[in-house]
């Protein structure tokens, strides 16, 4: 799936399937469900699930927490817009 598929996507009334669960978590993002975000990102282990859970804090504007999870997935703390920031987790997860 392309980027510009998954953002098509958004459109549906659920995540396209087949959908990893950090893409899904996404996928809820970009429809304004934070909580159900949330909800999955925080099940995924590893650097992305962090890098994921430090984004979706970061949007809550829970600085300090998302600072724990840049550090835990290794990334620097995102200073860009945050849909520059969501556009490039999905770029880099839809490899």
């Amino acid at each position: 799936m392309t980027f510009e598929d998954f953002k098509n996507s958004l459109d549906a009334d659920a995540p396209p399937v087949p959908c990893a669960p950090l893409l899904r978590a996404l996928w809820f993002d970009g429809r304004g469900r934070w909580e159900d975000a949330h909800r999955v990102a925080q099940d995924v282990e590893g650097a992305d699930g962090a890098w994921v859970h430090a984004y979706l804090h970061r949007k809550e504007g829970d600085l300090t927490n998302a600072a724990y999870w840049y550090r835990r997935a290794g990334q620097p703390v995102a200073i860009d817009e945050l849909t520059a920031e969501w556009e490039r987790l999905c770029r880099t997860l839809l490899v």
